[in-house]
């Protein structure tokens, strides 16, 4: 990847024109069913067990650090609803989004990347099939479906390893926690939450596919195309999270 400010912009145009890409070819057919079950069969299987064994520390951490803030200022009666809104609104589309992005998005990348320096996009070119559908396509909606299902997933693990931490280590009251929860939480934050999970699904298998494609040099253009995949998608998940977050706070109002 170039350094220079115009090899920088090159590579964020090619990356958006692809992002439009992959959008205008979605609704073409035939649909790859066959691809598309077997890469979301495939990134659910190497992100599942790590999902689901980092977001009961992630759930465990939060519960202490915020137990213990409520403890000092008096007002433990709202430690569980702080703890089950900071998995549920970011802990958990964030930890989603990075084991989809460090597990599912480097298998795309480095698939596609030995695709390309073994010249099979070339010749599918030729041979007039578009890479973008039967390939790109199928995993960009692998990953927004399997996002969307590790979101649940990490948000029940995260509120049950917060609610045995505070409850059962804090001694604190399984009333309260319960009910704060109740009080403060709304459906719209689980919704804001699954739509976070979808776009930073999207996010990460459009970035994979696209330095998968356009990796060059050998297996070692391959293994940088990977790292760089790793490093872009983190840096666009942070800003897009805080741009999302930012509108619905916005938009939605909040109880109090």
């Amino acid at each position: 990847m170039s350094l220079s400010p115009i090899g920088a912009l090159r590579q964020s145009g090619s990356l958006f024109a692809m992002a439009l890409d992959v959008i205008r070819t979605i609704p073409r057919r035939p649909f790859q069913a066959r691809e598309f079950i077997q890469q979301a069969w495939f990134v659910a299987s190497v992100t599942i067990l790590p999902t689901a064994l980092v977001s009961i520390p992630f759930g465990a951490v939060i519960a202490l650090q915020i137990g213990s803030l409520t403890r000092q200022l008096g007002a433990q009666s709202f430690s569980g609803a702080a703890s089950v809104l900071a998995v549920l609104r970011e802990a958990s589309p964030i930890v989603t989004a990075l084991l989809i992005a460090g597990a599912g998005g480097t298998a795309i990348c480095a698939d596609l990347g030995a695709r390309k320096i073994r010249d099979e996009i070339d010749a599918m070119q030729v041979l007039g099939i578009d890479p973008i559908h039967r390939l790109v396509v199928p995993r960009v909606l692998a990953s927004m479906l399997v996002a969307v299902l590790l979101n649940g997933l990490v948000s029940v693990v995260g509120v049950a390893g917060g609610y045995f931490f505070n409850v059962v280590l804090q001694n604190g009251t399984p009333g309260a926690y319960l009910a704060s929860f109740t009080t403060l939480a709304q459906l719209s934050d689980l919704w804001a939450a699954e739509v976070k999970a979808l776009v930073f699904g999207a996010i990460s298998g459009i970035v994979a596919s696209y330095k998968g494609l356009t990796a060059k040099g050998g297996p070692k253009g391959v293994g940088d195309a990977v790292n760089q995949s790793v490093v872009i998608t983190f840096m666009l998940l942070f800003v897009t999270n805080f741009v999302m977050t930012a509108v619905y706070f916005q938009v939605v109002p909040q109880r109090g």
